[in-house]
C-alpha cells in the first residue's frame, strides 16, 4: 500500500449524515488507515464510520482539542492528516495537503480555506473575523498566514510529537498553529476548497 504510512484523523460529533461518504472519499484516493476520534456522538457516527472499516476511539473527554490530544498520542504513523469531519472539506484535496510534508518540503500543512470556497461557506462576519485574526496572529508571531482556523492539515510524526496542547475546544486549531511557529517548524499553506 503505497499510503500505508499515512494516518487519516478524523475528529467528529454527531457527523452521522457525513461521515460515511468522507471515509469512502478517502479510501477511494487511496487511504486506508482512518481513525475516527469520537466526541461522544449521540447519533450513529459511530456505527457509520466502523461500518465502513475505519478505526474508531471515543475519546477520554469533551471538546476537539482534548480529542487531538488523545488522537496524536495514539497515531504511530509517519504522516498524520487531520479533517474535520463535517462534509465541508473535500477528501480529493488530501494530495495537495499531504505533498509538501511527504516531500520534506514542510512538517506542517495548512489547507488555505480562503482560497476557493462556495459562496455559502462562509458568512461576511465568518470572513471578516477570519482575516482580522490571521492579522493579529500575524503581528504577534511574525508569521503571516490566510487561515489559521483550518480543520485541514497534515503534520509529521515529528511534529505532532513536538506539540505541547493544552486547550479542550475549538480554540485548538490557533494553537496547534501558535505551537508549529513557537517550536520552528517549517509550516506553509496550500489551497484546498471548502463546502
Amino acid at each position: 500500500m503505497p499510503n500505508e504510512d499515512v494516518c487519516i484523523l478524523i475528529p467528529t460529533l454527531n457527523e452521522a449524515a457525513t461521515i460515511e461518504q468522507l471515509i469512502k472519499d478517502f479510501r477511494a484516493e487511496g487511504f486506508d488507515n482512518i481513525l475516527v476520534i469520537d466526541g461522544h456522538s449521540t447519533d450513529k457516527t459511530v456505527e457509520f464510520a466502523e461500518a465502513q472499516g475505519a478505526k474508531v476511539v471515543v475519546q477520554s473527554g469533551k471538546g476537539k482539542g482534548q480529542a487531538l490530544q488523545d488522537a496524536f498520542r495514539l497515531i504511530d504513523s509517519d504522516y498524520i492528516v487531520m479533517i474535520d469531519g463535517d462534509g465541508t472539506y473535500l477528501a480529493s484535496d488530501v494530495h495537495a495537503v499531504l505533498g509538501p510534508v511527504r516531500n520534506g518540503e514542510a512538517d506542517h500543512v495548512m489547507g488555505n480555506r480562503q482560497a476557493n470556497y462556495e459562496p455559502a461557506a462562509f458568512t461576511r462576519l465568518n470572513l471578516f473575523g477570519n482575516r482580522v485574526l490571521n492579522k493579529i496572529f500575524g503581528f504577534a508571531y511574525g508569521e503571516w498566514l490566510n487561515d489559521i482556523l483550518t480543520g485541514y492539515r497534515a503534520f509529521t510524526r515529528d511534529a505532532v510529537r513536538s506539540l505541547e496542547l493544552n486547550k479542550m475546544g475549538f480554540e485548538t486549531e490557533t494553537e496547534i498553529t501558535v505551537e508549529c511557529i513557537k517550536k520552528d517548524l517549517k509550516t506553509i499553506e496550500v489551497p484546498i476548497t471548502y463546502l
